[in-house]
């Protein structure tokens, strides 16, 4: 039956999805251009690089799987799409009039737990990503991190910290998108006021994870208690040297104005920026 091949090929998730359905399965080849984006998508970014390779594929051997749609409520000329939207970009792209579908009578919850799963089982979503499709289920169809844990297959401890990613700032979250920030950078910035600051800072000096989470605690463990009791205008050089230097930085000045300058280097590298730029100006 065209159910059970459907559902062998899913995987496990969309199998048990495609299991609680009680709606009959069409399997059809619908028209590229009666096709449309679905709503509910996790998935916002799409590396150029897999979708030239699957274009290619399709090119060479067609669309193997096919794609899973549902009858869209707003124009009932069109179909929108569940699970395989990169398949159906790359089928525009290698110029196909038609893809091979399967149609699902489902209702808009499960349209996003079928989108959600086909992206976490194939690691398609980026942590942001991953967070906001989570954050959906939570916030417009009643359920909990509990739920999530048992539908998702992922302990709580998981959902709850790929949740905690949304507090952090919306710059900081753009790069983790984008792929200039990987989540064990974010989660160590999780909580810090200047959090946008630093994650430029990771990314200049191309930092580790372990790097950052150095460069954190200290942030943690000395400046946030040392801030309030600096001058203003000390504060505002500290911050300029920093920016200068994309090192983290911290002058004490004492009531009769001497002091001290420390420079915090994660490695050789940063040591030798920081001895080149005192020997060329003095």
């Amino acid at each position: 039956m065209i159910e059970n091949r459907l559902k062998k090929g899913l995987g496990r998730g969309l199998s048990s999805l495609l299991g609680d359905t009680s709606a009959k399965v069409e399997k059809n080849r619908i028209s590229i251009n009666e096709i449309t984006r679905n709503r509910f998508q996790p998935r916002k970014h799409f590396s150029k690089e897999n979708l030239e390779e699957l274009t290619n594929s399709i090119k060479e051997q067609g669309v193997i799987q096919p794609i899973i749609v549902r009858p869209d409520k707003s124009n009932s000329n069109k179909y929108e799409i569940i699970a395989g939207e990169r398949r159906w970009l790359a089928s525009q792209n290698a110029g196909l009039h038609e893809i091979p579908a399967v149609i699902l009578d489902v209702d808009d919850v499960k349209s996003l737990e079928f989108a959600i799963v086909e992206n976490v089982q194939r690691q398609d979503l980026n942590a942001v990503e991953e967070a906001k499709g989570y954050q959906r289920l939570i916030d417009e169809f009643n359920y909990n991190q509990e739920k999530l844990s048992k539908f998702i297959g992922k302990s709580r401890s998981y959902i709850a910290n790929s949740i905690r990613l949304l507090s952090l700032p919306e710059e900081v979250l753009y790069l983790v998108e984008k792929g200039n920030l990987t989540a064990g950078h974010a989660r160590s910035l999780i909580g810090l006021h200047n959090a946008t600051e630093i994650s430029k800072k990771i990314i200049q000096n191309k930092l580790s994870v372990r790097q950052t989470e150095s460069l954190v605690k200290q942030y943690r463990d000395k400046k946030f208690k040392l801030i309030k009791k600096k001058d203003s205008n000390i504060l505002d050089l500290q911050k300029s040297l920093e920016e200068k230097t994309g090192l983290n930085v911290s002058i004490a000045n004492k009531k009769d104005n001497s002091g001290s300058i420390s420079f915090s280097y994660q490695d050789l590298d940063q040591l030798d920026k920081i001895i080149n730029a005192i020997k060329k100006n003095y």
